[in-house]
């Protein structure tokens, strides 16, 4: 399982779609691709096209959602207490949280916002 971020899902679904090819070669490797409430709300918020909205519900329907849920917000302040610097990387803790809670790793365009969390598998 593989749960993208908010970059990946960015770069693969809005302007020049840069990241579309890895996001097929992550299926073509036989990954299990997922959003979570987090990385939506991330996508949500942000200024989307109806078209961008389409392509997103198409492959990562909002109701699929993996839930940022009671177990992930305790694995979350774990991580939070054990990095240095974690303010303003509230957002990115979360969604790595959640991931770690569900076994899966993180598709990232941004691994440095990651890389030092510890428990999570980047690709």
């Amino acid at each position: 399982m593989v749960h993208l971020d908010t970059s990946a899902l960015v770069g693969a679904l809005t302007g020049p779609h840069d990241s579309i090819n890895r996001l097929f070669a992550l299926v073509d490797e036989g990954h299990r691709l997922a959003l979570s409430t987090m990385v939506l709300y991330e996508w949500l918020r942000g200024p989307r096209r109806m078209a961008e909205l389409q392509a997103q519900e198409e492959l990562f329907p909002s109701a699929a959602a993996v839930p940022f849920d009671a177990e992930a917000a305790a694995r979350a302040a774990v991580i939070y207490g054990s990095v240095t610097n974690p303010r303003g990387r509230e957002a990115d803790i979360a969604i790595a949280a959640c991931a770690i809670v569900h076994d899966a790793a993180i598709w990232t365009l941004n691994e440095d916002d990651f890389r030092d969390l510890p428990g999570l598998e980047l690709v």
